[in-house]
């Protein structure tokens, strides 16, 4: 039977692995945003993960990994608040899409 500890670093290793590609692999800007919060939040579950297994091993439990977990949530809202915002911007001055465009085929024509 799988622990619980195991199942949420499991689930946390799934999650940095799925952001990882989207991070890699997905070329809008948009996914790109979505995949690094995906790679943060499995991150911070693994960081969890990490203080659990700690304290279960009969260690004093630490408070110092929560306290970087939460200031991390907080960063990471306010960091993809400030992506989506300039998305928008971006989308909003016509610089770009948020899909990307397929190649004109005028452009593919000899002069």
């Amino acid at each position: 039977m799988i622990g619980s500890t195991t199942l949420y670093g499991l689930c946390a290793t799934g999650l940095v692995a799925i952001g990882l590609y989207g991070l890699v692999l997905h070329p809008s800007p948009l996914r790109k945003v979505i995949a690094f919060n995906l790679l943060g939040s499995g991150t911070f579950i693994l960081f969890g993960v990490a203080a659990q297994r700690g304290a279960a091993a009969g260690l004093l439990a630490d408070p110092v990994p929560q306290a970087m977990v939460i200031t991390g949530i907080v960063v990471a809202f306010a960091a993809t608040a400030v992506a989506v915002a300039l998305l928008l911007r971006l989308v909003e001055s016509g610089g770009s899409t948020l899909e990307p465009s397929a190649p004109d085929p005028q452009d593919d024509r000899p002069s």
